[in-house]
């Protein structure tokens, strides 16, 4: 398990992986078959599924970061 903060943007995480951004959410995600079920913050209801070739924006301190997935299984964190 791998931890990034917001400095280590773009990141490709990992399942199990955990990215902390400066207002204090975290991201983090399981796979679903090609699916990425997003988990935010402590939740372990996810916020999004996210299927490859699409794309999730999450905001969080005055700021978007976008998450893509393709059919691996790993998501890209980049801030927009």
């Amino acid at each position: 398990m791998a931890e990034y903060t917001q400095k280590d943007l773009p990141v490709t995480m990992h399942p199990d992986d955990l990215l902390r951004l400066d207002d204090g959410t975290t991201i983090r995600f399981d796979t679903n078959g090609e699916a990425k079920d997003i988990m935010l913050n402590d939740d372990f209801n996810a916020a999004c599924e996210l299927f490859p070739g699409n794309e999730f924006i999450v905001a969080a301190g005055g700021k978007e970061f976008r998450l893509s997935s393709d059919f691996g299984e790993f998501i890209i964190v980049e801030a927009v």
